[in-house]
């Protein structure tokens, strides 16, 4: 899976003094590409700076470089002035302790947990304690234990070859065949570099160290992963190795070409392990008592792979992104958007396979820190910055927040230097000082000049900080943002549309994208690292057969009776014409509330009274035709306004007589207050809301009064589709009536890439009635910052097992949990730590085991399935060849494509007491996506996994204030250990409902 890490150090290279000294035996010098150059030339074409001779470099304690940035590694033996560096075998004994290889596979351990013997047969086990859950549900154990074994630890495996309900069709995949020589044996080094350099400047001194030094390393290729690791085919003379490399490095004055500086560079080499690919070889292969899976030597395969691409290509997480797949797009506001591709290394039934796939993403444009200003914040223009006004506070918290953690380079000396802006200065530039190490003071404004004959233009505005604790500081006009650099704010919605409209292709379309990658001069096969390594890649997509299940048939009403509707379009969508939902609900005292809008808008209103109250009669939904009291319109600045805000709540709650049941909300446009409305109505009022926007109220569409009825209906308690064949009657094996099974979703929701400071949110839900098993009730949590494992998951388990067992008088006997947002290097953790959460809540009751089936939804995948040109149908399942070579997974699309390219869902089913088969686990997904109470067609994603999202999401807004600003420094810096902040508590009426949804 992909995942984006942030906060990666910039450290500064540390000067050699041996930089342009000439010696016979000196390596011959490598340019290095001046890649930012019109960068450069707009800068100078504004006169932002001034050419000048032989600049200087900065004292170590001055601005420039900063004192914090410089990069002290390791012990070093010195530089000898008068003795030429030569490259060298490194016989002498290593001055730094050996890092041991990482060990990426780690297996369950023998002990760590108080083992308690596994159920023999689970079906007499439940008929035998049953009877008991009857007659003392109320029992509890106050000190519950964990156990496990290691056979609980072990994934679960699949169950059969695969499942054979619904009629088979042709498909293809984005999955490429590799073919590797088991035989091969791949050697690991480690390398450091030494003064440190970027990953663009290592890559360059790796091809120039192999080039210079072939004898020594045996005429080996090797592949780098841009940071410390060589892998080689071939193992080199000596175990450990020691170079010096010569390189230029481009300055960014007048004449880049002509101004060139030389940099030395150590390079340490050192034998790490030497891998064999046969226990990889037997892992796909072996049926029974299997080989755990060989990170170390699929890693080694999957850098193979990429070194061609990386080489003419942006390397960003497992994506390559490159101006060959047609350029880039501006976006607006300093942001241009850059095609590239995805790809993968997977085990799969077929044996390795090479996922590729296209992608689009966001980056900052390359270009001046002023002008990128002036793109990203609406008040920062040209004529505001030449007016040599001072920035009001808000103003400079705005571009602060703009700025974070970008990373850029200075164009007013030589140096290959890159910087992470950290903040602005409180002060602006005219009145900065600051102090050597000698304790001299000097003022920045004339120190540039001084030193660099440069006048700064712009003295009212702040300069950028680049460290946290020691004053750092470059002047805005003399920096540039660096390019190939990934945005990770959030895009506005005119953003949004441009890069979707970018990056949506028609299946037809982005199976020839992918073709022509694979194939291309820049895809996985460039170069000739595989065939070094004695890897070949098909250039054609896996065929393979896929299955299309059948639509279920469903359950509404029709004027107090019960009918059915099977959805037979190709779409999978039904419509409610003459039909009721399956169970209306009661609304007789409601209200509405108007937020901003002008007088023609506010004249909409009883017209949309109306029809809403007449379509939800239609619907079977009993919303009475009245409001409770008469409209209220506000201006929309009430939603700025938090005390304000739930004053107004709480005054139409009160004339209600304390009793509203719903609040209509219609807004004149999207608010940030949005956030601070469902939170005050849900934790503090304890009354549901539905929000809407008055450009709808112009035209009324019957589809758009049929969602908001439905949202109201599913919100207040009501069912708006059931199965008509209830899940113990489609799975009988497993299902009977009078055994209740609870359906649980969880779902964990991380604050902003930018954000290092709020908790995540983590939401779990679970089914309360059964056999219907379609009305959901949530818990919500927040949690540390950004971590993923689910904290206090068993308090939470243990809350919906009592409403479960008040609801029903009984507790479930098997309980199916489905985990969104996990990636697959998750799954031990998950399964060690969540499962044994769900075991401890269990075992709060006297005798209670129930059966527990534990499967992970991934929707951030890459892997897309083709009928021809065309979309899969909706019910289409894969679970040959480009699944797991044992491991019971599977890919469904339940849903039918509308734009671009159908993405399936893949779930990998991690534990499972309940000993489903690959037909009865397929089809109770499948035909739960029909369930959703939003919409009248089957989504893509099992509903409890989604109802945890949208739960999520609202505790999410829980923590977001519309007067946020206020708090901004503490927003985006942390001043001290992380501090949790709970969410608020939901009123008791609020909580036994789907209000989220």
């Amino acid at each position: 899976m992909e995942k984006t890490k942030n906060g990666k150090k910039n450290e500064t290279k540390r000067q050699s003094h041996l930089v342009g000294m000439a010696h016979p035996n000196a390596l011959p010098l490598m340019e290095i590409p001046h890649v930012i150059h019109n960068g450069y030339q707009y800068q100078y074409q504004y006169r932002y700076h001034q050419s000048h001779p032989a600049l200087l470099p900065l004292p170590l304690s001055l601005p420039l470089p900063p004192p914090l940035l410089v990069y002290m590694p390791p012990v070093l033996p010195p530089f000898h002035e008068n003795n030429n560096p030569k490259s060298r075998v490194n016989a002498q004994n290593p001055m730094w302790k050996q890092r041991p290889v990482p060990n990426r596979y780690r297996g369950p351990t023998e002990s760590g947990f108080d083992v308690v013997p596994l159920r023999q047969d689970v079906e007499s086990h439940h008929q035998k304690t049953s009877s008991h859950l009857d007659r003392t549900p109320h029992l509890l154990n106050q000190n519950p234990k964990p156990y496990f074994n290691q056979e609980t630890m072990a994934v679960a495996r699949r169950p059969d070859s695969g499942g054979i309900e619904g009629h088979i069709i042709p498909l293809s995949a984005n999955h490429f065949l590799v073919k590797f020589d088991p035989s091969q044996r791949i050697f690991h080094y480690d390398i450091t570099i030494t003064p440190r350099p970027s990953k663009e400047t290592a890559r360059i001194l790796k091809r120039k160290l192999v080039q210079e030094n072939s004898d020594l390393l045996n005429g080996a290729m090797p592949v780098f992963d841009g940071r410390n690791i060589l892998y080689s085919p071939i193992e080199f003379q000596e175990e450990k190795l020691e170079f010096y490399v010569s390189l230029l490095i481009p300055s960014h004055g007048e004449n880049p070409i002509k101004n060139r500086k030389e940099k030395l560079f150590r390079v340490n080499i050192k034998l790490v392990s030497k891998l064999s690919g046969r226990d990889l070889n037997k892992h796909l292969k072996e049926e029974e008592n299997a080989r755990p899976l060989p990170q170390d030597y699929l890693h080694a395969l999957d850098i193979v792979l990429r070194e061609g691409p990386a080489e003419s290509c942006v390397p960003i997480g497992r994506s390559l992104y490159t101006d060959l797949m047609g350029g880039e797009r501006d976006l607006g506001g300093g942001i241009t958007a850059m095609r590239g591709f995805f790809q993968s290394l997977r085990p799969t039934q077929q044996g390795l396979s090479l996922n590729v796939d296209f992608t689009v993403s966001a980056f900052h444009e390359s270009i001046g820190i002023i002008p990128y200003l002036q793109k990203r914040c609406g008040f920062f223009t040209d004529s505001f910055v030449r007016t040599n006004r001072v920035l009001l506070e808000e103003e400079r918290r705005e571009i602060e927040k703009a700025l974070k953690n970008v990373r850029i380079f200075v164009c007013h000396r030589e140096t290959h230097q890159r910087f992470r802006v950290y903040s602005l200065t409180e002060e602006p530039t005219e009145i900065l000082k600051f102090r050597d190490r000698n304790g001299k003071e000097y003022k920045l404004v004339e120190y540039f000049r001084d030193q660099y004959n440069h006048e700064i233009q712009f003295k009212n505005l702040p300069c950028l900080q680049m460290s946290r604790s020691k004053a750092c500081y470059l002047p805005m006009e003399l920096c540039m943002v660096c390019e190939g650099q990934k945005f990770l704010g959030k895009l506005s919605d005119e953003q949004t549309a441009r890069m979707l409209k970018m990056g949506c292709q028609r299946p037809g379309e982005k199976k020839d994208v992918i073709k022509n990658v694979v194939g291309g001069s820049f895809g996985p096969t460039s170069g000739s690292y595989a065939s070094q390594f004695n890897i070949q890649v098909s250039k054609e997509m896996t065929q393979l057969f896929g299955r299309v299940l059948q639509p279920p048939k469903l359950k509404l009403g029709d004027s107090g009776h019960i009918t059915n509707i099977t959805p037979n379009r190709h779409d999978r969508q039904w419509n409610l014409l003459n039909c009721h939902v399956a169970e209306g609900t009661k609304i007789r005292r409601w209200a509405l509330i108007s937020f901003g809008g002008t007088t023609n808008q506010h004249s909409l209103i009883p017209k949309f009274i109306h029809q809403l109250t007449d379509k939800c009669h239609q619907l079977g939904i009993g919303l009475s035709k009245n409001s409770a009291i008469s409209p209220f319109f506000e201006p929309i600045q009430l939603l700025n306004n938090m005390a304000g805000l739930e004053s107004k709540l709480r005054k139409i709650h009160e004339s209600a007589s304390g009793n509203l049941q719903l609040l209509v909300c219609v807004m004149e446009r999207r608010h940030k207050g949005y956030a601070d409305l469902k939170r005050i109505a849900e934790t503090n009022i304890g009354v549901v809301t539905q929000c809407c926007l008055y450009p709808n109220l112009g035209q009324l569409s019957s589809q758009f009064l049929i969602n908001l009825a439905l949202k109201i209906n599913a919100k207040l308690g009501g069912c708006n589709v059931a199965l008509f064949n209830n899940l113990p009657c489609q799975i009988p094996r497993l299902f009977n009536e009078n055994q209740p099974v609870m359906l649980m979703g969880a779902d964990v929701t991380h604050p902003h890439p930018l954000d290092d400071v709020s908790p995540s949110v983590v939401a779990v839900v679970g089914s309360m009635n059964w056999p219907e098993a379609n009305k959901y009730i949530s818990r919500m949590r927040s949690q540390t910052h950004r971590k993923e494992i689910i904290e206090n998951l068993d308090i939470m388990v243990h809350e919906l097992l009592e409403e479960f067992l008040l609801k029903n008088n009984k507790l479930p006997s098997r309980i199916l949990f489905f985990r969104d947002g996990v990636s697959e290097t998750q799954f031990q953790k998950v399964l060690k730590d969540e499962l044994q959460a769900i075991r401890v809540a269990c075992k709060r009751y006297s005798m209670y085991n129930p059966c527990i089936s534990f499967i992970v939804v991934q929707k951030r995948h890459h892997t897309r399935l083709f009928h021809s040109d065309q979309n899969v149908p909706p019910g289409t399942v894969v679970d040959t060849v480009i699944t797991h070579p044992r491991e019971f997974d599977f890919y469904l699309c339940s849903h039918s494509g509308v734009k671009g390219t159908s993405r399936p869902t893949h779930y990998h089913i991690l534990h499972d007491e309940s000993k489903f088969r690959s037909d009865e686990m397929q089809k109770l997904i499948h035909n739960l996506c029909y369930t959703f109470v939003r919409c009248t067609k089957p989504v893509s994603l099992v509903p409890p996994a989604y109802y945890a999202h949208l739960a999520a999401y609202r505790g999410r807004l829980y923590l977001e204030r519309a007067d946020s600003t206020q708090c901004g420094k503490q927003m985006l810096y942390r001043s001290g250990p992380l501090q949790t902040v709970p969410l608020p508590k939901l009123r008791d009426n609020v909580q036994k409902l789907m209000f989220y949804c």
